[in-house]
């Protein structure tokens, strides 16, 4: 009787012990098939400068990048103004990258050369300025597609439905969190996440 006893345990102990190495490897596989949904990291993209540059994002590794789709004549067009300012006062650990777009209201309609002129007259801005890009539809700039789908950026989904939409990525290229226009550059929400 104690051998059956004995034998009964020895069965159960290995059938616990298969069953629970085949819920970690399932669960290692699960882990590893959701980590290549993320069909690329936001250091492999780039963009063309304003004045004809290409630049990787790689470049900015180790600092916090704010991303914002601007236009010129736009009710937040003032924002200009503190996105210089941030830039200035953050210098050494904030990248501020401006894409300028004209697809929200048809408020961004100049030449990329006209575009800059307008911004440093105005607003002294001396960050860096991509070209004009889109931001709606199948000709979505590569690098808003990474910020606005969670399959991409692995943190969220988010719709850009006007000018001045801010994204904060920090200095591991993992994205913090995407600003209505509304959000001012200064506000405590984006602030607060720069340390």
């Amino acid at each position: 009787m104690k051998n059956f006893t004995f034998s009964i345990l020895i069965t159960i102990s290995f059938s616990l012990w298969i069953t629970s190495t085949s819920f970690i490897a399932d669960a290692k596989n699960d882990l590893v098939s959701e980590n290549s949904i993320l069909e690329n990291d936001f250091y492999d993209l780039e963009f063309e400068s304003i004045d004809g540059k290409i630049i990787s994002l790689s470049n900015f590794k180790e600092k916090y990048v704010l991303i914002v789709n601007t236009a010129s004549r736009c009710g937040y067009t003032r924002q200009y103004k503190d996105l210089q300012k941030i830039h200035e006062v953050y210098k050494d650990k904030l990248i501020v990258i401006g894409f300028p777009c004209n697809d929200f209201g048809s408020q961004e309609k100049g030449s990329n050369q006209e575009i800059l002129s307008f911004c440093q007259k105005n607003y002294g801005v001396d960050f860096l300025l991509s070209k004009k890009i889109k931001i709606k539809g199948e000709e979505c700039h590569p690098i808003f597609t990474w910020l606005t789908n969670k399959s991409k950026n692995g943190v969220l989904n988010h719709k850009v439905s006007w000018n001045f939409n801010k994204f904060l990525i920090d200095p591991h290229g993992e994205l913090l969190n995407a600003y209505s226009s509304s959000i001012k550059p200064f506000d405590t929400e984006i602030i607060s996440q720069i340390k």
